[in-house]
């Protein structure tokens, strides 16, 4: 066992139920709202956008939710995933630390987002849905779905952030490929988007505004189009706790326990994935793993951002949440760090960070790239710009067990590969990047921005 690298699970050990941390954690969800009325949303209310059974999944307070056999099914084209010790790295950082990974990038469409298109899809396909609308950032949501969509027999629009619709064609081809149609966002396709290509033509666009194009066309179609969304809400973060879910077994098989499990954050759903399951083993079976949320700093929510509610996209049309927000109106830099470009997180994240029970940094591009390229010659897979992320901070941990002579286990979620991300490896490699921080006086007039603030309950 000593000198093994890959640590495999048969399909017989997919888990068969998803695990909702609602049902451990000491915090209690914060009320939704209606953006509309202002009052608690409904059931009724979400119908315009979900299926009856994803909205169940939201509210949830059920520990395990059975995954259904054809979701199973599905999942088994790539799932179990592989759990990986990266000794090749070790051995380049002379560290005394044992550093893991999980890797969602074996999945068909080449990341973690098939665990929650799947179901998101399926969902849709038997409660009668015919097409689904979304958004997608760097592109490996909109990929996900696209293929889930085809899977299922369902037409799907997706509405690409245009900085990465021009950045990276290469994610819109295999979109086209499985049969979406994508449009460039802000689109002019809704009313909404072509109210912002007035005021600015060349507008970038962000994840808010990718949203507001994709729920007002879900909105306006009067139920023909349902609305899916590839992290921050609480079925998505339910859906990707099979990652965590195997890598305790593997960590098993391993022979360790982490002491820390880190994860990239956009929305949160692919650190939750990893990280829940074993906070659930911190909660109730007394383990003490530290769980790392990396952020990167041109888009800083949950080191920077503040913790107030807030709508989810820029429109103001989606649902109004609790989470740690740079407001729905913030507008990020064109920078390369793909997905994590989202102006709030996760709320059922944002809550546990807010209690203390995760942490979080923030890091610059430019040595996230420097971490993804080291990676990449070490262990020859090259990494997302998103999942760069982890890999610095797990090289940090691993530079710090250097130092102190520590015997450290690191794990961390590799969540997809960076193939169609070669153009930013490009610039970093010509020297032709910069970092950008999110100026720390801005943060003072985040609350200008916000919706309401809610009376609390008496």
């Amino acid at each position: 066992m000593e000198d093994q690298t890959k640590y495999l699970l048969n399909e017989s050990d997919i888990p068969h139920f998803w695990y909702n941390i609602n049902a451990d954690s000491p915090v209690a969800p914060a009320p939704v709202f209606n953006p509309q009325t202002k009052q608690p949303i409904t059931p009724a209310d979400l119908l315009a956008l979900f299926p009856m059974g994803l909205i169940e999944q939201e509210v949830s307070q059920e520990r395990y939710i059975p995954i259904p056999e054809e979701v199973l099914e599905v999942y088994k084209l790539w799932r179990p995933t592989p759990l990986i010790r990266a000794r090749r790295l070790e051995q380049a950082l002379h560290t005394p630390a044992h550093i893991y990974f999980k890797y969602e990038g074996v999945s068909p469409s080449g990341s973690h987002k098939s665990n929650t298109a799947v179901p998101q899809a399926y969902f849709n396909k038997i409660a009668g849905t015919k097409a689904m609308t979304t958004e997608t950032g760097a592109g490996q949501w909109g990929s996900a779905l696209a293929m889930a969509c085809q899977f299922y027999g369902l037409d799907l629009e997706v509405y690409m952030v245009r900085v990465s619709y021009d950045q990276k064609p290469y994610r819109r081809y295999l979109m086209e490929t499985y049969g979406a149609s994508v449009f460039a966002s802000p689109s002019d396709q809704t009313s909404f988007g072509r109210k912002l290509l007035a005021e600015d033509p060349s507008n970038p666009g962000s994840l808010g505004i990718a949203i507001s194009d994709a729920v007002e066309q879900a909105a306006i179609s009067k139920g023909a189009k349902k609305y899916g969304l590839g992290s921050v809400l609480h079925h998505v973060l339910i859906h990707q706790s099979v990652i965590g879910e195997e890598a305790l077994k593997q960590m098993d098989l391993a022979g360790e326990y982490p002491d820390v499990v880190i994860g990239c954050v956009g929305g949160g759903s692919n650190f939750a994935g990893i990280a829940f399951p074993f906070l659930r083993e911190n909660l109730k079976s007394g383990q003490r793993a530290r769980l790392l949320a990396v952020e990167p700093t041109a888009t800083p929510s949950l080191t920077k951002g503040i913790y107030s509610y807030d709508f989810g996209d820029s429109a103001g049309m989606a649902p109004i949440v609790k989470m740690y927000t740079l407001g729905h109106d913030f507008m990020p830099p064109s920078i390369h760090a793909g997905g994590l470009r989202y102006h709030g997180m996760a709320p059922t994240l944002s809550a546990l960070y807010d209690a203390g029970l995760i942490e979080a940094i923030s890091v610059p591009q430019t040595r996230v790239f420097a971490a993804a390229v080291q990676f990449a010659r070490c262990e020859g897979i090259l990494p997302a710009p998103e999942s760069a992320h982890a890999i610095l901070a797990a090289m940090d941990e691993a530079e710090q067990a250097r130092k102190t002579g520590e015997k450290k286990v690191i794990l961390f979620n590799l969540s997809g590969h960076g193939h169609f991300d070669l153009t930013a490896y490009n610039r970093y490699l010509s020297g032709d990047m910069e970092d950008y921080s999110y100026p720390d006086n801005e943060g003072k007039e985040i609350s200008r921005h916000l919706p309401f603030m809610p009376e609390p309950a008496l």
